[in-house]
């Protein structure tokens, strides 16, 4: 490669969330890096045409699971914890091949980059337990495809009926028997597969993949291994994914288990701080949202999915008002259906009109980007580098056509952006200087040969699918007496439009 791999010729160039408007400039990319941003006249060994094109930074995605991706469509909306039933197999399976995750994690990766998302933050679980090969294929499918990754590793450690409050007792006793004789991973075993993750992928793909710590949510691993996370995320200086009061049902779990709300019982564990990921947070009070304020804690906000599985809405102005980075995600591909950040964007700039009145507190466009440009690129230890176009910034890009219905006519780029793209106008998508999409097409692998795999296989996953909801029919309806109950408890809020 040249001194000067990428110009970039003719666009509008939004800088960031904080422009109001695009300049019209080329953008001369270097080694990965923004270089230039003006009239340039320089020889290149790639010359991009962005005349009539919108060139942002590329989106970040705040929060997948990669393993939910050929799951879209399974299901209607129910709550999470009987959602759970049907996403994660209660019986015995067989570790899936390399070539299907491969697979799954190729097409999950193709759909945002041609959305115009360079970057993601993939919380990954394992079924039916974390191995080097399940490992490399999820990571080196993101290295292959060009996209930006932080991936960690999701696995909860306790028996099931422990991560929720009043299952134990609702439980026969046979199938109370069974999720404890079912085979788990040690705290000692996942420590062992970090240290694999950081020494092999950590900085691999010329620095596209990154590592980060998943304790999953803290009610669903031992104390000392949450701890023992922290400790790892704080050495390498990388995020500590956490679910956090997603639903009711954790807000009761945590007065019932702890007395006190999980976020309380995070700050006394010493993990919340800098480095924690807090991803949902929807039933949080204002104690809550003060500590998360207090500890620079980051949330990854997934509205799309909070609708889909009646979760609630986030408290969006509140936590932003306490000075926590809020970010945007879409969660996986089967509680939010799609991979798409444009509707998560513009779901997160709506839902919270419905706080009533205060319509000066409603979120803003640029709030909206910069959720995901600025918070996102802090969350992934990024700061300052991902989510700008300035000279430095790594050359993460998305090239998006102004001759679009949703750019027809232009009045204001950053509402446009957040209330009316789709993604569908997304031309070109650059990774570290690097065209990975180009006219709508993804450079570096072959979709054609994607698909072919994915109707091959389609068979075996519908079998899986059915095994898996089988599964779940006959545990489903001891999970749903737990949800009502817990339902029926007062905790002192609502995230719901009224108490059900």
């Amino acid at each position: 490669m040249s001194d000067t791999d990428l110009l970039i010729k003719n666009g509008r160039v939004l800088t960031g969330a904080d422009a109001e408007r695009p300049v019209s400039a080329d953008i001369l990319i270097r080694n990965g890096l923004i270089e230039e941003i003006g009239s340039i006249d320089a020889p290149a060994p790639e010359i991009l045409d962005a005349t009539d094109c919108l060139v942002i930074p590329g989106l970040i995605n705040a929060h997948l699971h990669s393993p939910g991706n050929l799951m879209r469509g399974t299901l209607e909306g129910m709550p999470l914890e009987l959602f759970m039933l049907y996403e994660v197999p209660q019986e015995a399976v067989a570790e899936p091949s390399a070539d299907l995750l491969r697979l799954r994690t190729l097409l999950g990766a193709s759909e945002m980059l041609r959305n115009g998302t360079t970057s993601v933050m993939d919380d990954a679980y394992f079924v039916p337990r974390t191995s080097r090969p399940a490992i490399d294929a999820i990571a080196g499918a993101y290295a292959e495809i060009g996209i930006r990754a932080t991936l960690a590793l999701d696995q909860p450690l306790v028996p099931e009926y422990e991560k929720y409050p009043y299952l134990a007792d609702l439980l026969p006793p046979k199938l109370k028997q069974s999720m404890a004789a079912a085979p788990r991973e040690t705290s000692e075993e996942l420590l062992e597969h970090y240290d694999d993750l950081l020494d092999r992928w950590h900085g691999a793909g010329d620095g596209l993949i990154a590592a980060a710590v998943s304790c999953s949510a803290p009610q669903r691993v031992p104390p000392e291994y949450a701890v023992a996370l922290s400790d790892l995320a704080k050495r390498h200086d990388i995020p500590y994914f956490a679910h956090v009061l997603e639903t009711k049902v954790q807000r009761v779990l945590g007065m019932e288990r702890y007395g006190k709300s999980l976020v309380r019982h995070m700050e006394e564990l010493g993990i919340l701080e800098d480095h924690l990921f807090a991803i949902h947070c929807v039933w949080v009070d204002d104690e809550d949202i003060a500590a998360l304020g207090r500890s620079g804690a980051s949330v990854a906000h997934n509205p799309v999915c909070n609708l889909r599985l009646g979760s609630g809405v986030m408290p969006f102005r509140k936590l932003r008002d306490a000075g926590v980075p809020v970010c945007l995600g879409t969660d996986e591909a089967m509680s939010d259906d799609t991979h798409n950040l444009w509707g998560a964007m513009k779901t997160a700039a709506i839902v919270h009109n419905l706080d009533g009145a205060h319509f000066d507190s409603w979120p803003r466009s640029a709030e909206i980007l910069s959720a995901v440009w600025d918070s996102g690129g802090r969350a992934m230890r990024r700061n300052g580098v991902l989510g700008k176009i300035v000279r430095g910034a790594i050359a993460d890009l998305a090239i998006v056509d102004l001759a679009g219905f949703s750019f027809r006519p232009l009045h204001d780029v950053r509402r446009q952006l957040v209330f009316c793209e789709t993604g569908g106008n997304v031309r070109h998508t650059i990774v570290g200087g690097r065209a990975v999409v180009r006219d709508g097409r993804i450079t570096t692998i072959d979709e054609h040969d994607l698909l072919v795999q994915l109707n091959e296989a389609t068979p075996h996953l519908l079998e899986m699918a059915a095994n898996v909801a089988a599964s779940a029919d006959r545990l489903k309806p001891y999970y749903r007496q737990m949800v009502e109950k817990a339902a029926a408890v007062d905790v002192g809020l609502t995230r719901w439009l009224h108490d059900q």
